[in-house]
């Protein structure tokens, strides 16, 4: 017998009292089912992400065009105004304490309003930035357009991956949400070339409007994740959610085991039946952020946090946001140093393409690994080449932040979208992923805000500090990053509790193949939840 159908057996797929009926699944079914549903809903969130990747890139591109200085000469650093330096990164690095204040927001929103109409209500926020950005006639008005967009942009980057992440099967779920980070790469391709051409540099920035109509519309005519409708006791909307993701009957043991597992994961939330749809959640997830046992909350939020401040500290962000500079301060032409980051952003997408093919094969921690080892010898070799400093030497530093890109975008890109969404449980993944993403835009803000100021004052020697950070994220990931790979969101709540029951660390039981699945009698015993458990269930007897 295989080990599939082993497991089979001992999940606990009997009717249930608060599974519902046929009759009340029904009146809830989608529209849309099985793959163009999955598609549909990866449609949306790659929209998303490509409206983040353009709102970042277009800045970059921007900072040199000539039209661009003359409505904000703030920015344009000279002789006379070096301390233009600091107004440059400010304006830039503004937009990311919007985005962290948006980020933060969903602490209280995010379970409040579901994951659909949090996406609708930041990318409506973000259409309001967006025309106040193409509107802007001063330095200061820019400034506020900026923090506007920001804040919308702050609550789709924390809800999306969630939402991505709860509508996906486990075995596809990290190439599908692997293309987000692809896409995030595709709309600062499109920004570098659209700021490029001879339009206007309004039109650039109004381009991400039409992005931000795509998604609030279309977002409408998708269901709720069915993790978030369990949570509010919604639960035949959840079945039909369900089925249709599968294309299953609703009837069908596989739904019923995916329905029976989150319906346990949310009754660890607090001991108490998910039957009511009016329960409390926000005071109670935000408690369960530090609880530990087998939970282990706050160990895996933790982790989800200091995912995304990682991908900051790479130095990702030097050359998304100031890709022409540092090509003009590698002596190219204006005109070049813009074609020359075009072609850069381009391969960046390229790259990116490769983590969706493998990430579901090689695994999370292994492109971590192989990210971070790659970034840190690159900028290694960007600080040798920037001490030198000749002709030769600026050419193969230019090639070397086409290379930094590639090891970025197989390793990182996409990775802490998808990762810090997979490791938190149910109970507390809108509050961590909140958190997780205010962590990246921090990070984010002090590396732009640094940037310019670094390279006027220490030059070269800015790629040591980046360079010590990657292999800084090395052994961290070594050591303390579970594999997520191949497993439900549900069953890293088996894996946590089976590591802390005995005592050893989630890494190496993550990486074992015995890990009984979420929903199965011997995963309900790990998790404590059966009449051997600490947790009384009494609610679920039939």
């Amino acid at each position: 017998m295989s080990e599939s159908a082993s497991n089979d057996e001992q999940r606990n797929v009997d009717p249930k009292q608060y599974y519902p009926s046929e009759l009340d699944v029904s009146s809830h079914a989608p529209t849309l089912r099985g793959p163009r549903l999955t598609i549909s809903i990866a449609f949306i969130a790659g929209t998303a992400f490509t409206l983040f990747g353009y709102d970042q890139g277009v800045m970059s591109a921007l900072l040199t065009a000539g039209q661009f200085e003359k409505v904000f000469p703030q920015v344009v650093i000279d002789a006379s105004h070096p301390n233009h330096a600091t107004l440059q990164s400010f304006v830039v690095a503004i937009y990311e304490i919007g985005c962290l204040i948006g980020a933060l927001s969903n602490l209280w929103v995010g379970d409040y309003l579901g994951r659909r109409h949090t996406i609708v209500f930041g990318g409506t926020v973000m259409i309001i930035g967006a025309i106040l950005q193409t509107t802007s006639f001063s330095y200061a008005q820019l400034v506020v357009a900026r923090i506007v967009t920001g804040l919308g942009n702050g609550l789709m980057t924390s809800t999306v991956p969630s939402y991505h992440a709860e509508c996906s099967p486990a075995a596809k779920r990290g190439s599908l949400i692997m293309i987000e980070g692809s896409l995030i790469t595709f709309g600062i391709m499109i920004s570098y070339w659209a700021a490029d051409s001879s339009a206007q540099w309004r039109v650039p920035i109004a381009l991400q409007i039409v992005l931000a109509l795509i998604m609030v519309v279309f977002i409408n005519f998708l269901p709720e994740s069915p993790r978030w409708l369990v949570k509010h006791g919604r639960h035949a909307e959840a079945v039909a959610v369900i089925s249709a993701l599968e294309d299953k009957p609703v009837s069908d043991l596989e739904v019923r085991r995916t329905f029976h597992a989150i319906h346990e994961a949310v009754i660890l939330e607090d001991g108490s039946s998910a039957d009511l749809p009016n329960r409390k959640q926000g005071g109670q997830s935000m408690k369960n952020l530090i609880r530990g046992g087998r939970r282990q909350n706050f160990r895996r939020a933790s982790l989800a946090i200091v995912c995304q401040c990682f991908q900051q500290i790479t130095g990702i962000n030097l050359i998304t946001y100031y890709a022409t500079i540092l090509f003009q301060s590698l002596g190219l032409s204006d005109v070049k140093s813009r074609v020359t980051a075009a072609a850069n952003g381009t391969e960046y997408f390229l790259a990116s393409l490769v983590a969706i093919a493998i990430i579901d094969r090689i695994g999370r921690r292994r492109l971590m690994l192989f990210g971070a080892i790659g970034q840190c010898l690159t900028m290694v070799l960007l600080a040798i080449l920037g001490s030198i400093n000749n002709s030769a030497s600026q050419v193969v530093s230019c090639v070397l932040l086409f290379v930094f890109n590639s090891f970025f975008a197989i390793g990182w890109l996409g990775m802490t979208w998808l990762y810090p969404a997979e490791i938190v449980g149910i109970d507390i993944r809108a509050q961590a992923n909140a958190l997780s993403t205010a962590s990246n835009w921090i990070f984010n803000f002090v590396v732009v805000m640094v940037t310019s100021p670094s390279f006027r004052d220490i030059s070269w020697r800015t790629y040591i500090v980046f360079a010590a950070l990657n292999a800084f994220i090395v052994p961290c990931v070594y050591f303390f990053f579970p594999e997520t790979a191949g497993r439900s969101l549900e069953d890293m709540d088996v894996v946590f509790a089976l590591a802390y029951n005995e005592g050893v660390s989630p890494v190496a039981v993550s990486l074992r193949r015995d890990v009984p699945l979420a929903g199965s009698a011997e995963g309900d015993l790990i998790l404590g939840i059966t009449d051997e458990g600490k947790e009384s269930t009494k609610h679920l007897e039939s």
